[in-house]
């Protein structure tokens, strides 16, 4: 892609911020001071007229994750898929060549037991799935409406330096003392490290083979909850604990969150859900990306925290 000049949107994210190269533009809503920035907003189509102009390149980041609120879950429709198609609409009428989509397995219903691949139907557990879900759909209609080369990228959890989340609260939970060691269930969940997802973007950005393809991103080696739990201890205090806290209690008090939200009608911290996070299974197979396009993760587990926590400045 040398020579050519790429937009990233959500530049200032955890991905989009490692995807910027010198010469990219970055989409903004407000200045930041650093260089090439462009101010947009992909919720207001008018501030995109001039965006892409250009520009032969899109990774799409920006997007909206977390759903606590009746309000979030509109605003992630509103970002994640309506914005998706007026970037899109700017994008082919300018004569955008590519467009790479960041998405999430979410866009997926929950594997259950099984560890999935892409032709995993069904409707998504979530509207942040189904946004993004939705999301993947326009890339590709779009993709053929303007002739571009469009890719979707589902997203395992990503982790790695800075990345705040579900893995950094447990991380912190860990450090303090109060996080007790988890049991071993046999789960599998899928993660992915973020210098990995860059790979995987950059691979597929122009690449004929991928156009009009939906590509998981996961490392290989899923793991059990419990073997992140001793990875994160190795990384944050040197050791692993020797012992741990049956899955029964785990269980127990998830289902006293859900009561106490059911009588209060408050959301708590520890309910059924939380639970099912940390001792049920998520697995994705990244297979169809390896064979296909020769993608190789070269981040693991053990190397990923290792960097993410060895000097704890997040703490």
């Amino acid at each position: 892609m040398t020579g050519q000049i790429t937009l990233v949107t959500g530049s200032t994210g955890f991905i989009g911020s490692r995807l910027l190269r010198p010469g990219d533009k970055a989409l903004v809503r407000r200045y930041t001071g650093k260089h090439n920035e462009i101010l947009g907003d992909i919720c207001e189509p008018e501030s995109l007229l001039d965006v892409c102009r250009g520009v032969t390149s899109i990774f799409h980041c920006a997007g909206i994750a977390h759903l606590r609120t009746a309000s979030n879950i509109t605003l992630a429709n509103n970002v994640n898929f309506h914005g998706t198609k007026n970037l899109l609409k700017v994008a082919g009428e300018s004569g955008v060549r590519n467009f790479v989509y960041i998405s999430s397995v979410k866009a997926m219903p929950s594997p259950g037991e099984q560890c999935v691949d892409e032709d995993w139907q069904g409707i998504p557990d979530d509207e942040y799935g189904l946004s993004k879900l939705k999301a993947e759909k326009a890339v590709l209609e779009a993709g053929q409406k303007f002739g571009m080369n469009v890719v979707n990228l589902r997203l395992a959890m990503v982790y790695g330096k800075n990345a705040k989340g579900n893995l950094n609260a447990m991380a912190k939970a860990i450090n303090a003392g109060w996080f007790p060691p988890l049991p071993e269930t046999g789960n599998r969940r899928s993660m992915v490290h973020v210098r990995d997802v860059v790979e995987a973007a950059r691979l597929v950005l122009g690449n004929k083979s991928a156009n009009q393809k939906t590509y998981i991103v996961a490392h290989p080696e899923a793991v059990s909850s419990k073997f992140l739990y001793d990875t994160l201890c190795e990384a944050l205090i040197g050791y692993r604990r020797n012992w741990s806290v049956p899955e029964g209690f785990f269980r127990f008090g998830g289902v006293v969150g859900d009561v106490v939200e059911k009588i209060t009608k408050f959301n708590v911290q520890i309910n059924s859900k939380l639970i099912s996070k940390l001792l049920d299974s998520e697995c994705y197979s990244s297979e169809r990306l390896k064979n296909e396009l020769g993608w190789e993760p070269k981040v693991n587990l053990q190397l990923g925290c290792k960097e993410m926590f060895h000097d704890k400045k997040i703490f």
